[in-house]
């Protein structure tokens, strides 16, 4: 992505929308800061026109404010508006969970017993910026494996919202050593092929997450 023409490509857009939706989640950008597109540019090595696109993908998204005439900044998206989202989540999340549970293959299984494994080591080690990646990687894949492509949709956009909350919270060495016996009941269900429980157990960890926000 280092000159104009690749930089305006879908495929390039959507490397940059990527990048940048990282720098928010992660604090990188803060909440209500103005995002300059010559600065991208020059950031991330894409032509404006493909920042600029970026940008309203992001838009889309609730992660990014477009001012008119005034340029684009950081969405704020307060703890009531994210636990209002998590509310939502549960019914929605819950039911990939349950999908999950009904159309995980043999291959899938093994795979998801070792990410069980490697959230409690992530959280015993003290790895939490581990931790907080492999617990994205378990949303993604409850997703991908559900195959209900209306309700990842809609998590996709409900998700990058309040991911920045959660992933604050995943630093914290408590909240992660509760969370991630939650986690591995969400595996435990999908893997014993059980939708009902796999929903039940989503549900629960999201209340979970509630709860520490409120807190």
């Amino acid at each position: 992505m280092t000159d104009e023409a690749d930089g305006a490509t879908p495929a390039g857009t959507s490397r940059l929308a990527e990048a940048i939706r990282e720098a928010i989640i992660s604090g990188e950008f803060a909440p209500h800061q103005r995002l300059i597109e010559t600065d991208l540019s020059t950031t991330y090595g894409a032509s404006r026109a493909a920042v600029r696109t970026a940008l309203l993908e992001l838009a889309g998204e609730g992660l990014v404010d477009r001012m008119p005439h005034r340029g684009s900044r950081v969405r704020a998206i307060s703890v009531e508006e994210a636990i209002e989202i998590l509310e939502v989540r549960q019914g929605v999340e819950g039911l990939c969970a349950a999908k999950a549970a009904e159309r995980i293959s043999e291959d899938e299984i093994a795979e998801f017993r070792q990410l069980r494994q490697d959230i409690l080591d992530s959280v015993d080690s003290g790895d939490l910026m581990r931790y907080s990646e492999l617990n994205r990687h378990l949303d993604r894949r409850i997703r991908e494996i559900s195959k209900h492509g209306v309700a990842s949709e809609v998590l996709s956009r409900l998700h990058a919202q309040t991911v920045r909350h959660q992933f604050r919270l995943s630093f914290q060495p408590a909240r992660a050593a509760k969370s991630a016996p939650e986690h591995a009941a969400i595996i435990d269900a999908i893997v014993e092929r059980s939708p009902e429980a796999a929903e039940a157990a989503t549900r629960a960890h999201l209340a979970s997450v509630i709860d520490a926000l409120q807190a």
